[in-house]
């Protein structure tokens, strides 16, 4: 699929508009019964004639005064409803939404239909259609759910909203201004624990290796939360000036080796989009994890435009990288190797280098190999179909290799696989 939701047609099962000298027939057609009455009454006389001329022309100044219902100044207010208190959507959630229309005016309205119109950043549209009956005071409450979102950034572009007489000869419309925007954020699951890379920073910092996580330096990464008990020196005081609330310094950690997470997105090497949003939440995860564990995660995403995030701790850094995951495509060109090689400078030695790729074979051995000559520890995490033939293949050409390797088919097993689980 290259969009999100497919643009729905909508079947208009009204009298198509047709036009005449620039009016429409409709319009013709009621001047017509009125002058034909009016010529009846005229010519004929009697009670039949004049009655009918009355009924005709009573009809005639109701259609005519349709056009001031009230619909093209309707107001609106949207409320958009979640399944937990806060505003935080990953991807395979739905929305809730619910509009409260009000239309001002005294003439009577039998029916509202409501369109609400809801884009995502690369151009998917879908439309949400309902109708409306308004109470006594003209308002009315159009209520509907979405299906389940994709990742992206979603925006309520316009409601459209038309009524018709009750003989459903004329439509009367108006647009709400009800434009409201939100993000879907990756799909995401819990590491508890990723055994060979503790396993391996504990070796490389044997000696206490806790100890030296929390040891700060006196270089400065951001600001914080004030905790009770931090010094005064340690007090932001821009920060907290900016913010209202005392705020406290963040310093970088001289602590374990950082690790890069290295997002592959080559459009020639997924099979499908499942397969890309799949590799996607798995970088997600891993970021997370170490923003929980308190570990220096970067990301390397290697797309159209590479775009590199230096390992860091705290939670401004999560987000950063969170933002970017949320609008990233399969839309690179060039192999892991090219992308590595113009990453030579930031890829320092010692780095844990972990590449999520559905890539297997040469080239991607070749990748490996570059990353190993530099100093840096490789890891490939393979994003495959559960029946792929070449899973025990690929990770035993891995182990003679001595690189580490996962293969994750699902999301659900990324903890298992990682050995978060007993």
């Amino acid at each position: 699929m290259n969009e999100l939701y497919p643009k729905i047609e909508l079947q208009d099962m009204r009298m198509p508009q047709r036009y005449l000298f620039g009016i429409k027939v409709r319009v013709w057609l009621v001047l017509a019964s009125f002058v034909g009455t009016l010529c009846f009454f005229l010519f004929q006389g009697g009670k039949l004639s004049f009655m009918v001329f009355i009924i005709v022309s009573v009809l005639c100044i109701y259609l005519w005064l349709g056009q001031w219902s009230g619909i093209r100044k309707s107001k609106g207010e949207r409320t958009l409803i979640t399944p937990g208190h806060e505003f935080i959507m990953e991807a395979g959630s739905t929305l809730g939404v619910k509009i409260k229309l009000d239309i001002p005016g005294y003439w009577p309205v039998p029916y509202v239909l409501i369109k609400d119109h809801l884009q995502r950043h690369n151009g998917g549209d879908q439309i949400f259609e309902s109708s409306l009956i308004p109470d006594w005071k003209r308002s009315g409450i159009m209520e509907y759910k979405t299906p389940p979102l994709r990742r992206g950034i979603y925006n309520f572009t316009k409601t459209d909203c038309s009524t018709e007489d009750i003989f459903g000869f004329f439509e009367h419309k108006g647009t709400l201004a009800l434009e409201h925007s939100f993000s879907v954020l990756p799909q995401r699951t819990a590491i508890r624990e990723w055994k060979k890379l503790q396993q391996m920073l504990k070796g490389m910092h044997h000696h206490s290796s806790t100890a030296r996580a929390m040891r700060e330096t006196t270089q400065i990464n951001g600001a914080r939360e004030y905790n009770y008990g931090d010094r005064l020196s340690r007090i932001h005081w821009n920060a907290t000036a900016k913010t209202g609330t005392l705020k406290s310094k963040e310093f970088e950690r001289e602590s374990l080796p950082k690790t890069i997470v290295i997002l592959d997105r080559a459009k020639q090497h997924y099979a499908n989009q499942e397969q890309f949003e799949l590799a996607v939440s798995i970088a997600a995860s891993l970021i997370e994890f170490g923003t929980k564990r308190d570990l220096a995660f970067g990301l390397l995403s290697t797309g159209a435009s590479s775009e590199y995030f230096e390992p860091k701790y705290g939670q401004s850094q999560h987000m950063q990288i969170l933002n970017h995951l949320i609008m990233v495509e399969a839309d690179g060109k060039f192999s892991l190797e090219q992308v590595l090689k113009e990453r030579t400078k930031s890829l320092l030695p010692g780095t844990f280098v972990a590449i999520i790729s559905p890539q297997v074979g040469e080239s991607m051995m070749s990748a490996l190999a570059w990353v190993n000559l530099r100093q840096m520890s490789p890891c490939h995490i393979w994003v495959h179909d559960e029946k792929a033939e070449k899973q025990v293949e690929w990770m035993k050409t891995l182990r003679l290799k001595g690189y580490l390797g996962y293969d994750v088919p699902r999301l659900d097993e990324l903890s298992q696989v990682l050995g978060g689980r007993s």
